[in-house]
């Protein structure tokens, strides 16, 4: 049965790499490759096939991958889970002349909902896949509890704690004793101690209370990103450049809920590429549509800030790409170099403004390097010498190679006639040459 028959579930967005859409404050749990959603008695409401599954502290969300659609069951509707069985479990025989491709083969999570206006329902999780159920059982009894959903920010005094008005401060009451002998030194050094386990302890209580708000800052820099990203048709090229940089700052704080190997299971490395796919793609659109591996390593580790990958990991992520529907791809260079690219970036614009680049005036007699072309085309200058290299590969460039490094020029040899070497056109980049080179003289 389709995603889109199980009309008494609401729908899930998807990105377009195939990963769940959370919602603010809502962080991933857990992933089963493979699960049904059966209905276990009322036989109108139209089960759920080869999804899948992914538990996060406010929903179970049922992707069907191929059509990237998905269907999610709010935990708020869960009155009560029960533990893992298997359905013909009490019947031995029964269990061994039925079919091997029964669902009731598989551990099934029968679950009692409430579905709107005001019915009980009781539906079962079939896992249809080597997964541990009992793990999976375990975080979605721990999600249940936790509530997530139903968590508010508790407002704090901005004082701290309140004090009563007229009451002295404690260190109004302490007695000051002199520090005199033996006795007065070491009662000072209990104190120093003190007060140093005091500030320690402050000072931890401060770096949870930070850990704690660091996914709401998130959140909330995740909320102006995307504020600002509706807002930049209406306004002026001043407040477009401050934007920008708010914009750049924002798109660094962070993901809110990063794929993990305690999460994922056996689907890390493609929940991984996944939501990698969706991370660069706007980082490498503002970089004009290519950026070097290197640098995507470290803007993504950055983003997911303690649970960071290995370059082992983030080459594997890019090297499923070619697997999924994903707006960006894996590119190697002659020379080796590893680059992250959108689908539709295209080498022949990039030789276009490097031919224009190398036809100027100036290029025509001194030529071009790697950093004159990262300047005209807005990228490192690595990516630039790489693109240089492909144009003199096309034909459109040639190298020269001295002490200071590669300079390339235009191909004039295009401009030559084979049958008459020696004749010299009045027009083209040929004659743009010569005149070049005579003023020069």
């Amino acid at each position: 049965m389709s995603v889109a028959a199980a009309d008494w579930l609401p729908s899930a967005t998807v990105t377009p790499s195939g990963r769940p859409v959370l919602s603010p404050g809502e962080i991933e749990r857990h992933l089963l490759p493979l699960a049904d959603l059966e209905p276990e008695e009322n036989p109108r409401l139209a089960p759920l096939r080869g999804c899948l599954l992914a538990l996060t502290s406010h929903r179970l969300i049922f992707l069907h991958e191929p059509s990237l659609s998905a269907r999610a069951l709010p935990l708020a509707s869960i009155v009560h889970p029960y533990p893992p069985h298997r359905k013909n479990s009490h019947n031995p025989l029964r269990s061994l002349f039925s079919s091997s491709s029964s669902s009731s083969h598989h551990p099934r999570i029968r679950l009692q909902i409430s579905l709107p206006p005001s019915r009980s329902e009781v539906v079962a999780v079939v896992v249809t896949c080597k997964a541990d159920v009992d793990v999976f059982y375990g975080r979605l009894v721990e999600a249940i509890r936790a509530r997530a959903w139903e968590v508010a920010t508790a407002a704090v005094p901005a004082s701290g704690a309140s004090v009563a008005e007229g009451a002295p401060a404690r260190e109004d009451l302490a007695i000051r004793m002199p520090v005199v002998g033996v006795s007065g030194i070491l009662r000072k050094e209990q104190e120093t101690w003190e007060s140093a386990g005091q500030n320690l302890q402050d000072a931890f209580q401060d770096l949870n209370a930070l850990m704690s708000k660091a996914k709401e800052m998130m959140e909330l820099a995740e909320k102006m990103r995307q504020k600002l990203l509706t807002n930049q048709s209406n306004s002026n090229d001043e407040e477009m450049g401050s934007k920008q940089d708010m914009q750049d700052l924002l798109l660094s704080v962070g993901i809110v809920s990063p794929v993990t190997k305690e999460t994922a299971g056996a689907l890390y490395h493609q929940q991984l590429s996944r939501q990698l796919a969706d991370f660069v793609r706007v980082p490498v659109e503002r970089a004009g549509g290519m950026m070097a591996l290197v640098d995507v390593y470290c803007l993504f580790n950055r983003a997911r800030g303690t649970e960071l990958i290995s370059p082992e990991d983030l080459l594997q992520a890019c090297s499923l790409w070619d697997k999924f529907d994903v707006p960006v791809m894996l590119r190697k260079f002659d020379s080796g170099v590893k680059v992250i690219q959108t689908k539709t970036h295209s080498d022949d614009e990039v030789f276009a403004r490097i031919s224009s680049l190398a036809q100027k005036p100036d290029a025509l007699q001194k030529g071009i390097s790697a950093s004159d072309a990262a300047f005209t085309l807005g990228i490192a200058p690595a990516l630039a010498k790489e693109h240089l290299l492909n144009a003199e590969n096309k034909g459109l460039l040639c190298r020269d190679v001295s002490p200071d490094g590669f300079r390339f020029y235009i191909n004039l040899f295009n401009e030559i006639d084979p049958q008459n070497i020696y004749l010299t056109k009045t027009h083209g980049v040929y004659q743009t040459w010569i005149s070049v080179a005579t003023a020069a003289h």
